[in-house]
């Protein structure tokens, strides 16, 4: 005999069976509130969870007891005020911890309840994807604590669809707030909570609705490094909490290291690799610039036992055994390289050493290097380093690396003609071709109406991002809420473009304005 199963997960909220005073009571006399629920219960958080608006110098207690919720006062109310008890995820089921999000119960002393709204949606300002479990609140301009220690009391939790809604407010000038948190204390804590905020406050008289509010990342003030280590291999890694414009380091002590080390930024320029010939120190002290300033010095230190296994290891561009047609062969060495022997190094056609081929080191990295040949199909192809074929910064030789692979047919990809159109010619725009999961595949900066191609893509669909590049450095800017500036505004063209097996496309992108 089979054992019953229990059927399906329980995912619905608790629901509301009785209100005692019912909800939007006027002329308000009760000292308690009690609130019926169709299942058990229980609060969570209640303390970050629970807000009451206008705040109350005694707190109310919230009491549960199976289906039940009491709710009583310790103080007066304050006479013809609109009190709003907002419950936030506060309220949820015992068996299965479903929350009853944004419930709130709301009543009045006087002989009315104030009954304006503010609504609209969270969007995340790059990729302008609709954001939920956000939480949107409003501060009076006369008492705007976003940087202080009191929490917002009137708030409302975003859905899935990304909207919002706040309730029975009362006229007054607001400024606007979406905070997607850590801590829940809907208080912003910097730079690891993503922020948005309305440019100007609202002097709310009506309901007011179709409010965007875009939430992104600060970059923090002051620069630090937040991580550092030194590897197995002996290289030294830095890792810093934003990019740095300009970026030089410079070894301060031992300073006899500082003229032999060899240093590599990311292409984001928030990490930084530092290579080093011989690690005999017992610490290092490394300073970080940007444009020739110091912003952050940090000390690493090391065990004189300490052994490390110096590899060198190659890497290349290949998508499994096949290479995209019209590009070239890309190896990637792990460190460094300070010389290659070209003889270690062989191209096999069907068995048969090549001729022709070209090794070139590329101009940007001191860690690539791509092998041009003119590929042919239904041929087999092998690249065969020897061992020692590559010396990397450190002295390390390269280990024996061979790699079986033959050219993949047209079929396999696509190529697209864009006929971008620019509103403003004094301004930059940046036009990212992206994959579906949104990663930049290239970019490019344009000032001009501009036919940008791209060649030989692998039959999929894509998506293209403009970013409008107000200070013309070739990135997109976060904004920062404390100086009132909002992130470089995007714009994201409407259309998934497929690509298909052998095929010519082309599209019209008009930008418009921002």
């Amino acid at each position: 005999m089979q054992s019953p199963t229990g059927g399906p997960k329980d995912s619905i909220p608790p629901g509301i069976v009785n209100e005692v005073p019912k909800n939007f009571t006027k002329n308000f006399t009760a000292k308690k509130i009690e609130i019926e629920f169709n299942e058990f219960v229980k609060l969570s958080n209640e303390y970050t969870e629970i807000s009451i608006s206008p705040a109350m110098d005694i707190p109310p207690v919230f009491k549960v007891k199976k289906e039940n919720l009491e709710i009583e006062f310790k103080q007066e109310l304050e006479a013809n005020t609109t009190y709003s008890i907002n419950f936030g995820k506060a309220i949820a089921d015992v068996n299965e911890s479903n929350i009853l999000k944004n419930y709130s119960y709301v009543f009045s002393t006087g002989n009315e309840i104030d009954s304006l709204s503010i609504s609209g949606k969270v969007i995340n300002s790059l990729t302008k994807e609709k954001q939920k479990d956000v939480t949107v609140f409003i501060l009076p301009v006369s008492q705007d604590s976003l940087f202080g220690k009191k929490k917002a009391s009137v708030f409302n939790i975003t859905d899935t669809a990304g909207t919002f809604k706040l309730s029975n407010l009362r006229e007054d000038t607001y400024k606007l707030y979406a905070l997607l948190e850590q801590g829940g204390d809907r208080i912003y804590n910097g730079q690891n909570e993503e922020i948005g905020f309305l440019q100007n406050p609202i002097k709310l008289t009506k309901d007011t609705s179709g409010i965007v509010l875009q939430v992104f990342k600060e970059y923090p003030n002051v620069l630090i490094v937040k991580d550092r280590s030194i590897e197995g291999d002996g290289r030294i890694s830095l890792t810093f909490n934003r990019p740095i414009i300009n970026p030089t380091i410079n070894i301060i002590e031992p300073a006899s290291i500082d003229q032999n080390k060899t240093v590599e930024f990311s292409l984001t320029r928030d990490s930084a690799t530092i290579w080093i010939p011989e690690l005999n120190f017992d610490s290092i002290d490394v300073v970080v610039n940007s444009a020739g300033k110091a912003l952050d010095t940090v000390t690493l230190r090391r065990n004189k036992r300490d052994t490390y296994i110096k590899s060198l290891v190659a890497s290349d561009n290949l998508s499994g055994s096949k290479i995209r047609p019209g590009s070239e062969l890309i190896l990637k060495l792990s460190s460094p390289i300070q010389s290659y022997q070209e003889s270690q190094i062989t191209l096999l056609e069907d068995s048969i050493p090549a001729k022709g081929y070209q090794i070139v080191k590329d101009p940007k990295s001191l860690r690539t290097y791509s092998l041009k040949y003119p590929w042919k199909l239904k041929k087999q192809y092998i690249l065969k380093l020897a061992e020692n074929a590559f010396t990397d910064v450190l002295g390390t030789k390269s280990k024996v690396y061979s790699k079986k692979f033959e050219l993949d047919i047209d079929d396999n990809y696509g190529s697209i003609s864009i006929n971008v159109s620019v509103p403003d010619t004094t301004k930059t725009y940046l036009v990212q071709w992206l994959n579906e999961r949104k990663e930049i595949l290239k970019q490019n900066s344009i000032k001009k109406n501009t036919l940008l191609n791209y060649i030989r893509y692998p039959t999929a669909k894509y998506l293209i991002r403009v970013i409008y590049d107000d200070n013309d450095n070739g990135e997109w800017d976060t904004g920062n809420v404390k100086e009132g500036r909002q992130p470089e505004k995007t714009w994201n063209f409407d259309k998934t473009i497929s690509l298909r097996p052998n095929w010519d496309l082309e599209e019209n992108v008009v930008i418009p304005d921002p």
